[in-house]
């Protein structure tokens, strides 16, 4: 006879509910837990972290899962496994759960897919940052999907991704992988991309939840020094968007405290905000370690089984990426009293929940056929290339073009001075949370199972008729400036000199960008900047190429350059892509997610600034004025806007106002334009930034070619939070603004919002 919790037919609830009546008290806990299969681990040189010893597991394979457990950690993205050893490591766990332990439960698995699905041979994408500079929420959205799709059908069940911290600090190691420093912006294509991830079935974690990148001192894990006021206006409505529209299944934690109270153990925030006022219905997951850090490292707990009872009562559902705290040290809370078996079973309810939409306690479910075992699937597909291509082609910035040498014509292709350290490096155009950076470190030697062209590579099938010489100059970390006067004497020589400088992106030190790579100030790393220098000397005409994980520094180079191009780690097919933009097969429309600044300590803050945190000439000897603002890119043509138009010059502060223009393209070449809608508050209660995006659309035009271009704007849009701590929609002139860019707004017009002050509560303060 079935079991009521293995019947598809019966509602949800009902087959978790008899599930759970069946259940021990070690058997719900075992569903709270996870383990991580770390056998065999590499032994390269490459660091991980000093805390490390936290994401050990206390138990071996079979003890840790003698009673059942919650999470598979990373089956294919600890090691680099084939798809069909990846697919019977899989099946063997998840076999043991099923016919190893009293009930059968499977488990939900779960990988990193930041920059796609972390598996050896997979296809690895640009990075969000990258992502971000699109402008393109549909391109995003169909990223995730391919991503989730390749997930789905090897046996993944969740995906830690994406980031939906917002920048606050340039210096902050992990800048590459969130979407940059605005939060409408950070929340249009977050969302985008769980959207994606989730059509496939595969569950979206969203994190850092809340405020991971405003640590104090950009440091990683540092404490978060914001105001309330700065957390509900900045740090949340991304994750909020994501959770009410997008529906995403799951939530990390963040491992930094906000005034002393750590994440992980904020009842307001896990529970009172997350899931009282969004109606989030999810798991929360521990980014890994962060339950046993409530002892190690912030001291609010004095055992292991305290970690334990102040994150489940706070909130935390799932502890990763072992079972340390949430085993017998939980046990013998509850045992004791100190924590209630109903707060137990609050946890356990939503995780078998998701694993009963998962399809895995559904009657004749197998390994097997859920991990796809005699489904041939290639992870690095034609479709894939061609959609990591499209992506990394759409994410680089023209960021100068002064003296138009690009697109390169065919006299300066002849000769090519091809110089920097970041040129002829395929891992270059890869992030932290890539497989090939992530894990290959632990695996010297051993091949990346891709095909990834350097730049110089891409340049040599793009003009196969010039003459390119190539000088690394200076490597990107260090002091070795030997290859310098080689690069000089190349570049005196050439017609163009081409100097691709940047980051090496990794962890923990192992790179100048990614997590714990934090940098003290926005100089280029090693002696990159003294290689540029020298090689503007020589009087060549040089073309500068960026490829980064932050904005850097540019203000005594950037100038000097007759174009500047800048690339966000733009995936494996970066090099094809930054080649094509510079020969012109492809015309350029990335647009700046963050802004580059012109002084290395001069810190520009974000473009949020309010009026106090912009440039006050007379008041500082501070200029932090950007060298490139927010959303600037140019492109190989030219738009003109004209004709702004309202609907109305005034709505109710619970209404809504459509705002178009006509943009024409006034420039020789086809194109892609990114409008973009700013709104300025001038009259509010507090002090709030003088300029925030509202909304962007992308319109591609001909040459002479004019489109209306038209947003809907809602009075929910221009809420903050007030004088009394809560999100209000307030009565008084809104300036509205459109252009190109957060520096060039050719069309202005107001809007009155007219009626009484309302308060935004719950799911409606999403718009």
């Amino acid at each position: 006879m079935m079991n009521i919790w293995n019947d598809a037919g019966r509602p949800p609830h009902e087959r978790v509910s008899a599930l759970m009546a069946e259940m021990t008290l070690p058997e719900k806990l075992a569903q709270l837990g996870s383990h991580w299969t770390k056998a065999n681990v590499g032994n390269g040189a490459a660091r991980v972290a000093p805390i490390e010893e936290a994401l050990v597991a206390v138990a071996g394979e079979a003890e840790a899962m003698a009673h059942g457990i919650g999470h598979l950690t990373r089956p294919y993205g600890t090691r680099p496994l084939t798809v069909a050893e990846g697919r019977a490591e899989l099946v063997r766990r998840q076999r043991f759960l099923v016919e190893e332990t009293r009930l059968g439960i499977p488990a939900i698995a779960h990988e990193e897919c930041l920059t796609g699905f972390a598996a050896h041979g997979a296809t690895v994408y640009p990075t969000p940052l990258a992502w971000a500079a699109t402008f393109d929420t549909g391109l995003i959205e169909r990223m995730g999907a391919a991503i989730g799709r390749d997930m789905a059908a090897v046996g993944v069940h969740q995906g830690l991704s994406p980031v939906l911290d917002v920048v606050r600090d340039y210096r902050w190691g992990r800048v590459e992988e969130t979407i940059g420093e605005d939060p409408f912006l950070v929340g249009a294509i977050g969302t985008a991309y769980v959207r994606g991830l989730q059509s496939q079935g595969v569950i979206a974690t969203l994190k850092h939840f809340a405020g991971h990148a405003a640590s104090r001192g950009a440091r990683n894990h540092a404490p978060v020094s914001i105001g309330p006021r700065e957390m509900a206006d900045v740090i949340l409505p991304p994750f909020e968007r994501a959770v009410v529209e997008g529906g995403a299944g799951s939530v990390m934690n963040t491992y930094t405290d906000q005034d002393g109270v750590p994440a992980a153990a904020d009842p307001r925030l896990l529970t009172d905000l997350l899931r009282e006022e969004w109606g989030f219905e999810g798991t929360v997951v521990s980014d890994y370690g962060s339950v046993a850090f409530l002892r190690t490292m912030h001291r609010v707990a004095a055992s292991d089984g305290d970690a334990a009872r102040v994150a489940l009562t706070a909130g935390m559902d799932v502890e990763l990426p072992n079972t340390r705290c949430y085993g017998e040290e939980l046990h013998q809370q509850v045992v004791s009293g100190r924590v209630s078996e109903e707060t137990v079973d609050r946890a356990v309810r939503r995780v078998l929940l998701q694993k009963v939409g998962l399809g895995l306690l559904d009657a004749g479910w197998t390994p097997e056929a859920d991990a796809g075992v005699g489904t041939p699937v290639d992870l690095d597909s034609d479709a894939n290339r061609a959609l990591a291509a499209e992506i990394g082609a759409r994410s680089v910035v023209l960021l100068a073009n002064d003296r138009a040498v690009l697109p390169l014509d065919a006299a300066r292709t002849r000769s090519i001075a091809l110089i920097g350290p970041r040129a002829d490096d395929p891992q270059t155009f890869l992030g932290c949370y890539s497989f090939p950076n992530h894990v290959l470190p632990k695996y010297p030697g051993h091949p990346l199972g891709l095909h990834i062209p350097s730049l110089r590579d891409a340049l040599a099938a793009e003009l196969p008729d010039a003459a390119v010489v190539y000088e690394q100059g200076c490597p990107v970390t260090g002091g070795d400036g030997s290859g310098i006067p080689a690069a000089v004497s190349a570049a005196a020589q050439a017609g163009l000199a081409l100097v691709v400088v940047g980051d090496r992106s990794g962890m923990f030190g192992n790179g100048t960008s990614g997590e714990g790579c934090d940098v003290a100030d926005l100089r280029l790393p090693g002696r990159q900047a003294e290689l540029i220098g020298a090689v503007l000397d020589t009087g060549t005409p040089v073309v500068l190429v960026v490829v980064s994980g932050r904005p850097y520094a540019l203000g005594d180079l950037a100038p000097r350059c007759a174009a500047v191009v800048q690339a966000f780690m733009p995936g494996q097919e970066g090099g094809a892509a930054l080649a094509g933009v510079l020969t012109g097969r492809t015309e350029p429309s990335g647009r700046l997610p963050v802004q580059i600044p012109a002084e290395p300590g001069a810190q520009p803050g974000t473009y949020l600034n309010p009026p106090l945190g912009r440039y006050s000439e007379g008041i500082s000897v501070l200029d932090n004025r950007p060298l490139f603002p927010f959303g600037h890119g140019l492109s190989y043509t030219s738009f003109a806007y004209r004709d702004l138009a309202l609907s109305a010059g005034r709505i109710p502060t619970d209404g809504e106002v459509e705002i178009s223009c006509l943009v024409r393209n006034s420039g020789p070449r086809a194109g892609r334009e990114t409008v973009q809608l700013y709104f300025d508050d001038p009259v509010a209660q507090v002090a709030r930034p003088v300029l925030q995006l509202a909304d962007f659309a992308g319109v591609w035009l001909e040459p002479g070619e004019e489109k209306r271009v038209t947003f809907r704007l809602h009075a929910d849009r221009t809420a903050y939070t007030g004088l009394a701590g809560h999100r209000i929609v307030e009565p008084g002139t809104i300036r509205l603004m459109v252009g190109s860019s957060s520096a060039d707004l050719p069309l202005t017009a107001e809007v009155e919002l007219a009626g009484p002050e309302r308060r935004l509560r719950g799911r409606g303060a999403v718009r």
